[in-house]
């Protein structure tokens, strides 16, 4: 797995992220609840993690666990909660015993994996027999804009393949359901929520967002455009749309709830 979005940004870039979409209704609604063991698996800067550990309380448990070490130093940073612990560690070899979570949480993290089978049997292996793994993720993201010029389009598809190339997939979400399924979870259900809607101009945080992506990337993408240049005229187009107050942009959000059987 390449984390091809990383940057001197990107701990503030996921905290922001966070932060601007409250994740607390969606931990409630899946069956996050007080006294239970949970996972929260690509913890980043640890916001979704300090959100799981209010829910459960002081009778639960939550570890945030992140292939980064900056994420968990930034994560480690925040006030020291007592049913709270940050884990660098890998999610193809979970440094878990078998049945210890009740709950398994991941946001924007399977988009990642190019063979998400193997976190899959770990995420059934650390949860115990009943319990849930809930994995949320986009699905499209970028594309969904009314009118669209169709160079922007082009270009968004140009840095589609650089991204496919690495094993990134931005359509992942509509298929942790059958990809669930296959591995034998039970009771898999599907919610659809919106993760962005700017009917005209995007917010301020959003724009700072896709710029600093556009910035992570440009390394590994403008060859694809031809160079440096066409690269960034690119990327400054798009955000000149992002802030156009005459398009609609909209992206969903694909939350799949399973069971461990």
């Amino acid at each position: 797995m390449s984390y091809v979005m990383d940057s001197k940004e990107e701990n503030r870039r996921l905290r922001e992220q966070a932060v601007a979409d409250p994740v607390g209704p969606r931990l409630l609604r899946t069956g996050l609840s007080a006294g239970m063991a949970a996972l929260d698996l690509g913890c980043g800067p640890g916001v979704t993690s300090r959100a799981m550990a209010s829910v459960v309380g002081p009778s639960g448990r939550v570890v945030g666990l992140d292939r980064s070490a900056a994420r968990i130093e930034d994560a480690r940073r925040g006030a020291e909660l007592p049913n709270l612990e940050f884990l660098e560690g890998d999610a193809f070899r979970l440094p878990f015993a078998d049945g210890e979570f009740d709950y398994c949480w991941s946001q924007f993290v399977f988009e990642y994996f190019a063979d998400r089978a193997p976190a899959l049997r770990e995420l059934w292996r650390v949860t115990r027999p009943g319990g849930t793994v809930v994995i949320a993720d986009v699905d499209n993201s970028g594309f969904l804009n009314w009118p669209f010029p169709a160079e922007l389009e082009d270009g968004l598809r140009k840095l589609e393949g650089v991204l496919r190339s690495t094993g990134f997939d931005p359509c992942v979400g509509r298929k942790l359901f059958a990809e669930m399924r296959a591995l034998g979870f039970a009771e898999v259900e599907v919610s659809v929520e919106p993760h962005y809607v700017y009917a005209g101009a995007a917010d301020a945080r959003s724009l700072a967002d896709w710029r600093t992506r556009f910035e992570a990337l440009e390394g590994l993408a403008a060859p694809a455009f031809g160079g440096q240049a066409a690269y960034r005229a690119f990327a400054e187009a798009f955000l000149q749309f992002w802030a156009s107050p005459d398009a609609l942009k909209y992206s969903v959000l694909l939350v799949t709830r399973a069971t461990r059987p």
